[in-house]
């Protein structure tokens, strides 16, 4: 097991340790407005709150912002960078116990993810851990997204 600021990199045998371990960070990365269009795209979810620039300067956001689902997709590439389970056949995303946006994710702004391994049980074929992930804004006092993730490990 390896836990360092870049993540964990473990195998099934040692996961059950690192229960309580902060993940580390990703680097800072920056969201824009073509990754906005794109999502309002795929998802028919074209609120001018997200894709209108102009009208969304007259709101109190100050301009245009990530949906949240477009931010709590987020939780992938976080996961992925700071969590490696080394000898796992495969790794799903099993659902959410709890999401919330605290603050919005603004066009232009740079964010990172953090994330803590909060828990580590058995299931059948495998294991289930529990991880707390934040989408940190920089210069924000509240991350755009906390949410407690379920991920399945199988051997």
């Amino acid at each position: 097991m390896t836990t360092s600021t870049n993540g964990l990199v473990t195998d099934m045998a040692s996961l059950r340790e690192s229960a309580g371990t902060h993940l580390g960070y990703t680097e800072w990365m920056q969201m824009t407005q073509e990754r906005v269009n794109e999502f309002a795209d795929v998802t028919d979810d074209h609120n001018f709150i997200h894709v209108d620039v102009e009208r969304a300067k007259r709101t109190p956001f100050g301009g245009t912002i990530a949906h949240g689902y477009l931010t709590l997709s987020l939780v992938a590439p976080v996961i992925q960078q700071l969590m490696r389970v080394t000898d796992a056949a495969t790794n799903i995303n099993y659902g959410l116990d709890r999401v919330r946006f605290p603050a919005p994710l603004r066009v232009g702004a740079l964010w990172r993810g953090g994330a803590e391994l909060v828990e580590v049980t058995e299931v059948p074929g495998g294991l289930q851990t529990k991880v707390n992930v934040a989408v940190e804004v920089q210069g924000s006092e509240k991350p755009a997204l906390v949410a407690e993730c379920l991920f399945r490990h199988y051997a």
